[in-house]
């Protein structure tokens, strides 16, 4: 059967196979080589011992939301905090430098989509179904092989990491078609926190790590084993899980005051949701008229939205505030607040509930975001509410007559934090790793050809 598109002259089914065997003799050759064989496919031992080399660790990412990102480098970071030399960690965005249109611009079109949640709610949801997730990778595979396989075979990865929902089915595709399926550890790294895509779960993988039981449920109903799946939580910097953080010293670094209970308003990294609204509410809120002084101070990051903080820099304070833009050092500023307001970013989350921060949650993205509300809610680590008035209303009341409620709060954030996630990840994985044995040790020749693996 022959599957025809648009714009290439050509079937998928033949530009598969074409783009798939054009060069195979000479790339493979020089890939099978390099993972220790011979042009006659006889497997032979490689120099080094396979348990005493150091091992690549190839991170697959994309920037469509901040997330990705700060996974795959938490996960990179804790490799090395744990391992030292042991691993060699490449965080990559194959499909931005190694594709074309429109894998390449994704984050373009990401970004435009969610500023427009109706256009990506339609995508989220319709995507969902198998039979249609699997025909556009299936597609995406055909045009896009070749170029996926460059950008793997390029690092010689023992393991692949993908923190991403369509970095699953063509890199697996691509190992299973070169035979290196049974050499590579491969895993995924879930980082939606409870709602999310069901490209996320590939029944291939080796391991599955999910942020929370919520997942793993959907993961199993989805056709994966108990055995492949985990459930450690999000994995957060290193850097932020292990900080030893005093409120006292951490205002007196932040130049914030010492005494005045502090909320911390966020946006995520582009500085969405209704951030000015509720910055100016929270300014009329904190300020007690009776007494003519402050009963709260307000830090306000921007992240990339230079508008945003411009705009916020220009208006007329009654109460002590910090506007700070993009910031890299969160859990110093999570540190010194008493509570936080942003939208439902998974990873925000997860930090501050590593912190002990009551949550308010004014905004979220349809489809991904959306379960994490009730995971917050229903906890009893915050509340969500899309008023700027009532969520200033809120903070005034907790940092007065409703102290009690937000210890309360602090206390059940706590609880439901998972910060040594990213520590569990990479043990898990680094025993996955010797579970495969030295890379040498393995004599699963390349004698599939793409045509004999349709």
């Amino acid at each position: 059967m022959v599957i025809s598109v648009v714009s290439p002259r050509r079937s998928i089914r033949d530009t598969f196979f074409k783009s798939s065997a054009e060069g195979h003799y000479k790339y493979n050759h020089q890939k099978r080589c390099s993972y220790g064989y011979q042009e006659d496919d006889e497997p032979v031992e490689l120099v080094q011992i396979g348990a005493e080399r150091t091992k690549n660790v190839l991170i697959l990412m994309s920037d469509t939301g901040g997330g990705h990102r700060a996974s795959a480098e938490a996960i990179r970071d804790a490799f090395r905090l744990e391992f030292g030399d042991d691993y060699r960690v490449f965080v990559k965005d194959v499909w931005k430098e190694y594709t074309g249109w429109p894998l390449n611009d994704m984050e373009r079109t990401y970004k435009f989509m969610v500023k427009h949640v109706q256009l990506w709610k339609v995508a989220f949801f319709s995507t969902s179904p198998r039979w249609i997730h699997c025909f556009y990778l299936t597609a995406i595979a055909a045009f896009y092989a070749k170029e996926v396989e460059a950008g793997l075979m390029e690092y010689k990865p023992d393991i692949i990491i993908s923190v991403h929902p369509l970095m699953q089915h063509v890199p697996l595709w691509v190992l299973k078609w070169q035979g290196l399926k049974k050499k590579v550890v491969f895993v995924t790294v879930i980082t939606d926190l409870n709602t999310c895509h069901r490209t996320w779960f590939h029944t291939s993988v080796n391991r599955c790590y999910c942020p929370s039981e919520e997942v793993a449920k959907r993961a199993l109903l989805d056709g994966l084993q108990s055995s492949q799946i985990r459930v450690f939580g999000l994995p957060i910097r290193p850097s932020f899980c292990r900080a030893i953080l005093s409120k006292d010293e951490l205002r007196k670094e932040l130049e914030m005051d010492l005494h005045l209970p502090a909320v911390l308003l966020m946006g995520g990294g582009e500085g969405m949701g209704p951030v000015k609204k509720t910055a100016r509410a929270l300014g009329e809120s904190l300020f007690d008229e009776k007494l003519g002084k402050p009963v709260g101070q307000i830090v306000v990051i921007c992240g990339r939205n230079k508008d945003l903080a411009a705009t916020l820099e220009s208006f007329q304070w009654k109460v002590p505030v910090k506007i700070r833009g993009f910031e890299t050092q969160m859990e110093k500023w999570m540190g010194a607040c008493d509570c936080i307001i942003t939208k439902a970013g998974p990873g925000t989350i997860a930090e501050a509930l590593i912190r002990g921060l009551p949550i308010i949650l004014n905004d979220f993205i349809p489809g991904q975001e959306v379960g994490n509300v009730p995971y917050v809610v229903d906890n009893g680590a915050g509340v969500f509410s899309s008023s700027p008035k009532e969520t200033a209303v809120l903070v005034a009341e907790w940092f007065s007559s409703k102290t009690e409620e937000l210890k309360k709060m602090s206390a059940n954030a706590l609880k439901l934090a998972q910060p040594d996630a990213v520590f569990n990840i990479v043990r898990d994985i680094h025993e996955l790793a010797h579970q495969h044995g030295p890379l040498s040790s393995i004599s699963c020749s390349l004698t599939k050809s793409f045509s004999h693996s349709t």
